[in-house]
C-alpha cells in the first residue's frame, strides 16, 4: 500500500491585522516558510514535484498564481510548478490533501503544500466585492439557482455561529469560558515554548501577537453582540491575521532513496459538505465520516485540532462528537493565535505534527469549518 509521508512541516508567527507582517508581501511570506521546510527536510528543491498553496481572496498581491511566485521568490528552479487553491477556510488543509493524493497516486513523489494570507494587505471578503457593478452583490444574492434553493437565506458566518450557539445551547459564557481557555492555553504554550519546533521567525516578529495576558471574563462581558439578541461577541470569533505555513509531503520511494526520516504519515484524508447557511457545522459529519472510513473511534485520536473560527463550532463539535476537552486545542486556537484563513490549515497541521511529537503520541486529527458548509478532515501517525 502506498505511503505519503511528512518531513516537516513550519509557519510563521502570526500577526495581527495592521500588525507585525501586515505590511510583508504575500509573496515573500510563502518564500519564507519554502525556504525554511526545503532547509529543514534537507531534500534538494529541484527535486519537488509541486507546490500548492492556499490563499483565499486572491487579489492585489495575492494574485496571479502565488504559489508559483512564491517558490520563484524563494529563489528555488524554474522548472517546479505551482498552483494555488481556495476551499475557504480550509484552502491549505486541502492543498495538503491535493500533495498528499499526488503521493498516494504515484503522479508525484515529493509535493510541497501550504498556505499565505495577509488580511492587512487584502481584507477578508474582498474577492466578493468584485461585479456589483454588474450587479451580482455577492456570490449567492442575484444568482437565480441559488434563489430557487434557498431563497432569502442569509449566508453569513456569523449567523451561523449564532444559529449554532442556539441549536446546541451554548450560553454566551460558556463561549466566553471557552475563549478565555483559548488564549490562557496559547499563553502557556508560548511561554514553554511547545511552539518554537514550528516556529520559523520573520526578522525580528518571532511570537504570535494574538493572545492576550490581560482578557478576563469580566472584559469579555461587557462587548456588545454583533447584532441584538446574538450570542456572538468579538471575544468568541477568530482574529483577522497574516501569516504563512508550509509542509514537505514524500512518497515512501523517496524516502528509501533520499534515506530520510518523516516525522509521520497520512493515515487519512477526506473532505465531506453539510448544509451551506449553516456551514460551520461541517466538521461534525466530517469527523464522523473519517471515524467510519478508518475504523478508528474517538478515543483512539490522541490529540485533536479544531479551528476556532467561533467558540460556538468547536463546543458544538465536541458535544456532537465526545472528544475529551483536554485533548483538544491543548495549546491554543485561532480565538487567540488567529486565523490568518487561507494558512490556517497547514499553520494547524504544523502545530498537531509537533506536539504529537513532544507527546510521543501517535495519532493526531485535524479539521475545520469553510465556507459553503464544507469540512476537511487529517488524520496523522506520528513515527
Amino acid at each position: 500500500m502506498a505511503e505519503a509521508y511528512v518531513l516537516d512541516a513550519v509557519r510563521t508567527p502570526v500577526g495581527r491585522r495592521g500588525g507585525a507582517l501586515a505590511k510583508v508581501h504575500p509573496a515573500d511570506l510563502g518564500a519564507h516558510v519554502i525556504q525554511e521546510v526545503v532547509r529543514r527536510s534537507g531534500v534538494d528543491p529541484a527535486l519537488v514535484d509541486d507546490v500548492i498553496l492556499g490563499c483565499v481572496d486572491t487579489l492585489g498581491p495575492q494574485a496571479g498564481n502565488l504559489a508559483r511566485t512564491a517558490w520563484l521568490v524563494a529563489g528555488f528552479p524554474d522548472h517546479v510548478p505551482g498552483v494555488t487553491v481556495d476551499r475557504q477556510c480550509g484552502s491549505s488543509q486541502q492543498a495538503v490533501h491535493f500533495a498528499a493524493q499526488a503521493v498516494l497516486s504515484g503522479t508525484a513523489d515529493l509535493v510541497l503544500a501550504g498556505g499565505v494570507q495577509n488580511m492587512s494587505a487584502v481584507p477578508i471578503g474582498s474577492a466578493m466585492l468584485a461585479g456589483r457593478e454588474l450587479g451580482f452583490p455577492d456570490p449567492f444574492t442575484g444568482s437565480r439557482g441559488w434563489q430557487e434553493r434557498y431563497g432569502d437565506e442569509e449566508v453569513s458566518q456569523f449567523r451561523s455561529a449564532d444559529l449554532i450557539a442556539r441549536h446546541w445551547d451554548l450560553s454566551r459564557a460558556r463561549l466566553e469560558e471557552f475563549a478565555l481557555r483559548s488564549h490562557e492555553r496559547a499563553i502557556a504554550a508560548a511561554d514553554e515554548g511547545r511552539f518554537d519546533a514550528e516556529l520559523v521567525a520573520c526578522g525580528d516578529f518571532r511570537v504570535d501577537e494574538g493572545p492576550r495576558r490581560d482578557t478576563s471574563l469580566a472584559k469579555m462581558a461587557a462587548l456588545q453582540p454583533l447584532s441584538a439578541g446574538s450570542r456572538i461577541t468579538a471575544a468568541v470569533a477568530s482574529q483577522l491575521s497574516d501569516g504563512a505555513s508550509a509542509t514537505l509531503l514524500a512518497s515512501e520511494k523517496f524516502v528509501e532513496e533520499q534515506q530520510l526520516t518523516p516525522k509521520a504519515r497520512i493515515h487519512h484524508l477526506s473532505v465531506r459538505a453539510a448544509d451551506p447557511v449553516w456551514m460551520l457545522t461541517g466538521p461534525i459529519p466530517a469527523t464522523a465520516h473519517a471515524l467510519r472510513k478508518t475504523g478508528l473511534t474517538i478515543g483512539d485520536i490522541d490529540l485533536f485540532e479544531v479551528n476556532e473560527a467561533f467558540a460556538s463550532v468547536v463546543l458544538a463539535w465536541l458535544d456532537e462528537t465526545g472528544a475529551d476537552p483536554e485533548r483538544v486545542n491543548v495549546n491554543g486556537g485561532a480565538i487567540a493565535l488567529g486565523h490568518p484563513i487561507g494558512a490556517s490549515g497547514t499553520k494547524l497541521f504544523a502545530t498537531l505534527l509537533h506536539e504529537l511529537d513532544r507527546r510521543e503520541a501517535r495519532f493526531g486529527l485535524q479539521t475545520m469549518c469553510e465556507g459553503g458548509g464544507t469540512a476537511n478532515v487529517t488524520i496523522i501517525e506520528r513515527l
